[in-house]
């Protein structure tokens, strides 16, 4: 059972969509909050799996929120999803560690689907969100073809994981390593991508292992 927060300013969009997801037979909506504030201190309580978070909230915005639970929680899985699209609502969401972003008009089934992917381990963005997230990091997202990349099998290894939403610790603990070796590793992925933080290395490593097994 994926255990879900729902955080959202509007009480009627938030009790709908909880009312939507009580049908789905894997996920349990444990908690509902209105500000990103009360998102942290429910997140500490009822340690949900994905949460649900608005951006523009009262008290304490959903950037906000996210940056301080992934601080405390790296484990838990946020998917934005609120109204706006704007390049910069979308960018500053995922360097804070959001791994999906939807707008509120995605049918409530592609939400289902959308909580099941970052439980996966993987990000999930909307049709409308891609493109800006694959423009900012362009050129890479032109030609990102693993024979350009001067990275050693056990970088390639670890951008792989990194693709796949795993934390430092989990990356650790699957090649028996410490933490501190996997972020001097992370640090050389990143220099050698030319990106800025392991959003975009995790975003960019996700293309860019879909397209090297497509045949």
């Amino acid at each position: 059972m994926i255990r879900v927060l729902v955080v959202d300013d509007q009480s009627f969009f938030r009790e709908g969509l909880v009312s939507l997801l009580s049908l789905e037979t894997d996920i349990e909506v444990v908690g509902q909050a209105a500000d990103g504030k009360v998102a942290i201190a429910l997140t500490s309580e009822l340690q949900p799996d994905v949460i649900l978070m608005d951006i523009r909230m009262p008290n304490c915005d959903g950037v906000t929120a996210t940056r301080e639970i992934l601080r405390s929680y790296p484990w838990t899985r946020i998917l934005v999803l609120t109204t706006f699209d704007e390049e910069e609502f979308v960018w500053e969401s995922l360097k804070a560690g959001a791994m999906g972003y939807l707008l509120k008009n995605t049918p409530s089934g592609q939400v289902a689907d959308a909580i099941r992917t970052l439980h996966r381990g993987h990000s999930q963005l909307g049709p409308t969100i891609a493109p800006k997230v694959f423009a900012k990091i362009s050129p890479l997202s032109v030609t990102p073809t693993l024979p350009n990349l001067n990275l050693s099998n056990r970088e390639l290894e670890i951008l792989k994981l990194l693709g796949q939403g795993k934390t430092n610790r989990e990356i650790a603990k699957l090649l028996h390593i410490t933490e501190g070796t996997v972020r001097n590793y992370i640090s050389r992925i990143l220099t050698e991508l030319g990106v800025g933080d392991r959003t975009q290395a995790a975003l960019w490593a996700q293309q860019c292992f879909h397209q090297d097994s497509t045949p």
